[in-house]
């Protein structure tokens, strides 16, 4: 017997089915609770999911499908807490105004005359593409025609947690607040259990949105189990707006009217009090730190060391294209960390591990999604990015995740799956036509420079 189970271990192990893809071969960069970097290591894939994490030295299984990663960093996928990524088709339109004059004085405005679902649909994959190709796997959006986002999303193969817009004045899809609403929740019901589509609720603002209508938005995502997000504190004129129309903040306005609460996502936090954030972690708020599209509008930087140090899931978002430029979550790293250390005159504020985390299992946290995306993990959805290493600026290496923050830029991303999908191989995205896309898009710009008049 002794000589026997072995034998049969030996012959159960090569009769065992093929893994469908085998990630073979590189620097894999876990964010798992201990943080492991296995060199040499490789990443099994079944069934859309991750089946094994194996280091060096180890036994490989069979597989239908190899990809070589030697030479490559493997990350989990990147996950884009927030942003309007329609908005990239008005990438430019307006630049170097304060919050409140861009949004009023150019973007609004131009939402009205312009915005339709072919303007969302096309405007959708361009993003994606840029996400994609920049290693961005799962983005949270809040916008317009949200059905044409989900549509987008399919086709593209990414995650997102897509959220209906209701905002308190008459909006391209929906002209009162009723009518959004009720689209939200056709929109709950539609994609329910959607393998890539996670339907939420989003009111815009409080200072846009009355408190009334926000109440019946949590409401409306309590019954239905979706995430819920609100833009909050997102520049000092909204907090002087929100302080004089209701004598305090805007969290604990939203506390007295219940709707603080586990499955809540803030946008922005930047005039949190310490008040407000012992309120973020009495009622586990994520939270959805904006870096550049903030900085970018003079609005302020949100206390995220603070933030950490509560406890508070804090994901790192881009923000959309018109206010920021760029889907790159590398550069957004980058810039939190440094901007940060800068304001704060400490080196040591936002260390670079932090920062991976809030782009990966922390943003992945703050969604309410941690249990499927975010690190390499046995059982996660095997949504990963290949950073190819074999380029003079990234050589040579010495800490994995200081070169993740500071050196490493998305048009370093070589390939990139969802759920076990290949969507982007050797930097062309596999799901979609580019070109036409840009075509598309080029096209809408037209349209828009002709409603505005110039």
């Amino acid at each position: 017997m002794v000589t026997f189970l072995p034998l049969m271990l030996v012959l159960a192990q090569a009769q065992a089915p093929p893994v469908d893809l085998l990630v073979k071969g590189g620097t894999v960069v876990t964010v798992d609770a201990q943080m492991r970097v296995l060199a040499g290591g490789s990443v099994a894939v079944r069934d859309g999911k991750i089946a094994a994490v194996i280091a060096a030295g180890e036994a490989l299984p069979a597989a239908r499908e190899t990809i070589d990663a030697s030479g490559h960093l493997v990350i989990p996928g990147l996950v884009n807490t927030h942003g309007h990524v329609p908005m990239i088709v008005m990438r430019g339109i307006a630049e170097d105004l304060a919050l409140m004059e861009w949004l009023n004085g150019v973007v609004f405005p131009a939402e009205a005359k312009t915005v339709d679902p072919e303007l969302v649909y096309w405007g959708t994959l361009l993003a994606g593409i840029e996400m994609a190709r920049s290693g961005t796997t799962t983005f949270s959006d809040m916008y317009y025609f949200e059905e044409e986002i989900a549509r987008a999303t399919e086709k593209l193969g990414l995650r997102g947690v897509l959220g209906q817009t209701i905002i308190g004045f008459p909006a391209p899809d929906h002209k009162t607040t009723d009518e959004a609403l009720a689209a939200t929740e056709r929109f709950l019901q539609r994609y329910k259990d959607h393998p890539l589509v996670i339907a939420s609720v989003a009111p815009h603002a409080l200072y846009t949105t009355p408190l009334e209508v926000i109440v019946k938005a949590r409401e409306l995502a309590r019954r239905y189990r979706a995430p819920f997000q609100i833009h909050a504190h997102e520049s000092p004129e909204e907090d002087v707006a929100v302080r004089a129309k209701y004598g305090t903040t805007t969290l604990t306005v939203l506390e007295g009217a219940g709707v603080l609460g586990p499955g809540m996502l803030v946008h922005h936090a930047i005039t949190v009090t310490a008040s407000d954030i012992a309120l973020m972690k009495r009622y586990a708020i994520g939270v959805t730190h904006n870096p550049e599209s903030n900085m970018k509008g003079g609005s302020g930087l949100a206390p995220v060391p603070e933030l950490l140090a509560a406890g508070i899931a804090v994901g790192l978002g881009t923000d959309g294209a018109a206010s920021n430029n760029n889907l790159d979550q590398f550069e957004t790293m980058d810039f939190a960390g440094k901007a940060h250390k800068l304001v704060r005159h400490d080196p040591t504020a936002m260390p670079a591990r932090a920062l991976v985390r809030m782009a990966t299992i922390d943003g992945a946290r703050a969604l309410g999604l941690d249990d499927r995306i975010g690190s390499i993990e046995v059982g996660k959805q095997a949504d990963l990015a290949l950073i190819d290493l074999r380029v003079p600026e990234l050589t040579p290496i010495y800490d994995v995740y200081a070169h993740l923050v500071y050196a490493v830029r998305g048009a370093h991303v070589r390939t990139v799956l969802v759920g076990g999908r290949v969507v982007v191989r050797d930097r062309t995205v596999t799901t979609v036509d580019a070109a036409e896309v840009m075509a598309r898009c080029t096209a809408i710009q037209g349209r828009i420079l002709k409603a505005l008049g110039r």
